[in-house]
């Protein structure tokens, strides 16, 4: 099977086709946009950590008019903040059955199956890679994550999973040495 080079290694060139077919990458947030830690203070306040790197892929993604939605099974303003400043196209919260809220994308606004690519790190994440045509695990996921994936990322959530993703989506579709822009 021939192979395709990536900034993050070689993948089937079968899948490098399928990743320029991509106009949707639905994402989920804990484990994937963040390491997973939440942390709380003492007033009940709660912070999470985002890499700079992963937005500069989404808005990256956003400029050659691939839409991104996330869903996530936990409501957070700190999640709407980021994503509302990334432009995130759905932001989808307190969705514990994130197939029925993938569905909803799909019957919403007309998305078709072959060209959503989903990513998660842990069980809740799999109904998304079923209503995709590429389910991607982060590299540090729940093992049955990885196995039923597609694809698994060489970096782990948190750590610019997302922006290895977005990069690739990017290479297929011909554009990744054309963008340029402030990272956020």
């Amino acid at each position: 099977m021939s192979k395709i080079e990536t900034l993050y290694g070689p993948i089937d060139a079968d899948l490098f086709e399928r990743f320029k077919a991509i106009e949707l990458l639905v994402c989920d947030v804990d484990g994937v946009f963040s390491d997973g830690t939440i942390l709380l203070g003492n007033q009940g306040e709660e912070l999470k950590a985002f890499n700079t790197k992963d937005g500069y892929g989404i808005k990256s993604l956003a400029s050659i008019g691939v839409k991104v939605a996330v869903i996530t099974g936990r409501e957070s303003s700190i999640v709407q903040q980021r994503m509302t400043a990334l432009n995130v196209d759905h932001i989808m919260q307190n969705r514990e059955d994130k197939l029925a809220a993938i569905n909803e994308l799909i019957t919403e606004f007309g998305y078709i199956n072959a060209t959503i690519a989903s990513i998660g790190d842990d069980m809740p994440d799999l109904g998304m890679f079923s209503a995709s045509a590429i389910g991607i695990a982060v590299a540090d996921a729940h093992p049955l994550v990885k196995q039923k994936a597609t694809f698994c990322t060489t970096l782990p959530g948190g750590r610019g999973a997302v922006r290895e993703v977005c990069d690739i989506i990017l290479q297929a579709k011909g554009n990744l040495f054309d963008i340029h822009g402030a990272s956020i």
